[in-house]
């Protein structure tokens, strides 16, 4: 008779031990993220955009499996689902941006 163990103890087997550097700590801000996908892979590349600046840069890339896309997705839903009934609806835009991006603000000449 094989023994089982309570669920406790295989929670603690289960738990994942996940390294953070001080490096990637901080992250990094992206305004605009641009998703491709092949039929093995989804790449994921979140940009940093600036006012008046026509040319954009790729802050990160990640590369996921269709499987993990799809986890990925529901996490983001159950997340925003979690903000949203704490913090209130998160507020739609009603149109798309155009680009490139100006903030709101006027575009500088030079």
């Amino acid at each position: 008779m094989a023994i089982k163990n309570n669920p406790a103890e295989e929670m603690m087997q289960n738990q994942l031990n996940i390294e953070l550097p001080e490096d990637m700590a901080e992250g990094v801000y992206a305004n605009l993220a641009m998703i491709a996908h092949s039929n093995s892979e989804f790449v994921l590349d979140f940009i940093r955009m600036m006012p008046g600046v026509p040319k954009a840069r790729v802050k990160a890339r990640v590369v996921l499996t269709p499987e993990h896309a799809k986890r990925l997705l529901q996490a983001l839903n159950d997340n925003i689902v979690k903000y949203e009934e704490s913090f209130g609806a998160i507020k739609d835009q009603e149109e798309f941006p155009r680009f490139p991006m100006n903030f709101g603000g006027t575009i500088g000449e030079a």
